[in-house]
Protein backbone atom coordinates (compact mmCIF):
# COMPACT_ATOMS: atom_id res chain seq x y z
CA UNK A 1 0.00 0.00 0.00
CA UNK A 2 0.75 3.50 -0.71
CA UNK A 3 0.75 6.78 2.15
CA UNK A 4 -2.65 7.89 2.24
CA UNK A 5 -4.14 10.23 4.31
CA UNK A 6 -7.81 11.00 5.56
CA UNK A 7 -10.20 14.43 5.47
CA UNK A 8 -10.09 15.60 8.97
CA UNK A 9 -13.85 15.58 10.28
CA UNK A 10 -16.15 15.12 13.53
CA UNK A 11 -14.78 16.10 16.94
CA UNK A 12 -15.63 14.59 20.75
CA UNK A 13 -18.61 12.72 21.30
CA UNK A 14 -18.84 12.63 25.22
CA UNK A 15 -17.85 9.37 25.14
CA UNK A 16 -14.11 10.28 26.05
CA UNK A 17 -12.83 11.96 22.76
CA UNK A 18 -11.50 10.92 19.26
CA UNK A 19 -10.16 6.79 19.51
CA UNK A 20 -6.75 5.86 17.67
CA UNK A 21 -5.91 2.70 16.66
CA UNK A 22 -1.99 1.82 15.48
CA UNK A 23 -2.45 -1.62 13.94
CA UNK A 24 1.35 -2.25 13.59
CA UNK A 25 1.87 -5.37 11.45
CA UNK A 26 4.89 -7.48 9.13
CA UNK A 27 3.31 -9.51 6.42
CA UNK A 28 4.16 -13.38 5.24
CA UNK A 29 6.14 -12.58 1.96
CA UNK A 30 3.69 -15.16 0.28
CA UNK A 31 0.90 -13.15 1.21
CA UNK A 32 1.61 -9.79 -0.54
CA UNK A 33 -0.30 -10.19 -3.84
CA UNK A 34 -3.85 -11.16 -1.70
CA UNK A 35 -2.86 -8.86 0.77
CA UNK A 36 -3.55 -5.46 -1.26
CA UNK A 37 -6.38 -6.64 -2.60
CA UNK A 38 -7.89 -7.11 0.84
CA UNK A 39 -6.20 -4.12 2.11
CA UNK A 40 -7.52 -2.35 -0.83
CA UNK A 41 -11.25 -3.13 -0.05
CA UNK A 42 -11.22 -2.52 3.89
CA UNK A 43 -9.63 0.99 3.09
CA UNK A 44 -12.50 1.85 1.07
CA UNK A 45 -15.09 0.30 3.30
CA UNK A 46 -13.05 1.85 6.24
CA UNK A 47 -13.48 5.52 4.19
CA UNK A 48 -17.10 4.68 4.29
CA UNK A 49 -17.84 4.11 7.74
CA UNK A 50 -19.72 6.94 9.98
CA UNK A 51 -17.34 8.54 12.66
CA UNK A 52 -13.80 7.87 10.40
CA UNK A 53 -11.52 11.31 10.90
CA UNK A 54 -8.32 10.32 9.68
CA UNK A 55 -6.88 7.26 7.86
CA UNK A 56 -3.14 6.91 7.12
CA UNK A 57 -0.80 4.21 6.14
CA UNK A 58 3.12 4.04 6.23
CA UNK A 59 5.22 0.92 4.85
CA UNK A 60 9.00 1.10 6.26
CA UNK A 61 11.81 0.19 4.47
CA UNK A 62 12.30 -2.53 6.73
CA UNK A 63 8.94 -4.00 5.73
CA UNK A 64 6.62 -3.22 8.95
CA UNK A 65 3.44 -1.63 8.16
CA UNK A 66 1.69 1.40 9.88
CA UNK A 67 -1.74 1.49 9.96
CA UNK A 68 -3.16 4.86 11.96
CA UNK A 69 -7.32 5.02 11.82
CA UNK A 70 -8.93 8.08 14.09
CA UNK A 71 -12.98 7.85 14.93
CA UNK A 72 -14.76 10.20 16.29
CA UNK A 73 -15.74 8.09 19.34
CA UNK A 74 -15.13 4.64 20.82
CA UNK A 75 -18.69 3.38 19.53
CA UNK A 76 -17.92 4.56 15.68
CA UNK A 77 -14.36 2.99 16.18
CA UNK A 78 -16.07 -0.50 18.54
CA UNK A 79 -18.76 -0.24 14.98
CA UNK A 80 -15.40 -0.60 12.62
CA UNK A 81 -13.90 -3.31 14.68
CA UNK A 82 -16.93 -5.31 14.33
CA UNK A 83 -18.01 -4.71 10.70
CA UNK A 84 -18.89 -8.29 9.45
CA UNK A 85 -16.33 -7.32 6.54
CA UNK A 86 -13.29 -6.28 8.41
CA UNK A 87 -14.02 -9.47 11.04
CA UNK A 88 -13.45 -11.99 8.04
CA UNK A 89 -10.65 -9.34 6.33
CA UNK A 90 -8.92 -9.86 10.29
CA UNK A 91 -9.50 -13.91 10.26
CA UNK A 92 -8.01 -13.66 7.09
CA UNK A 93 -4.94 -11.42 8.56
CA UNK A 94 -4.40 -14.06 11.01
CA UNK A 95 -4.34 -17.04 9.30
CA UNK A 96 -2.88 -16.05 5.88
CA UNK A 97 -1.34 -12.38 5.58
CA UNK A 98 0.80 -11.77 8.90
CA UNK A 99 4.32 -12.93 9.96
CA UNK A 100 3.19 -10.82 13.55
CA UNK A 101 1.07 -7.67 14.25
CA UNK A 102 -0.52 -5.44 17.06
CA UNK A 103 -2.59 -2.85 17.91
CA UNK A 104 -2.97 0.18 20.45
CA UNK A 105 -6.62 1.48 20.50
CA UNK A 106 -5.91 4.96 22.40
CA UNK A 107 -8.47 7.81 23.49
CA UNK A 108 -7.26 11.38 22.35
CA UNK A 109 -6.05 13.70 25.16
CA UNK A 110 -5.09 16.22 23.15
CA UNK A 111 -4.57 17.44 19.56
CA UNK A 112 -3.68 20.43 17.78
CA UNK A 113 -2.84 20.93 13.89
CA UNK A 114 -0.55 22.97 11.81
CA UNK A 115 -1.24 23.90 8.07
CA UNK A 116 1.06 26.09 5.81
Amino acid sequence: MTDHAGAAGAAEDGDGGRVVTVFRSRLRPEAAAEYEVVAAEMETLARSMPGLVDLAFFVADDGERVTIATFASSAEQRAWREHPEHRRAQELGRTSFYETYSIQVCTEVRGSRFSR
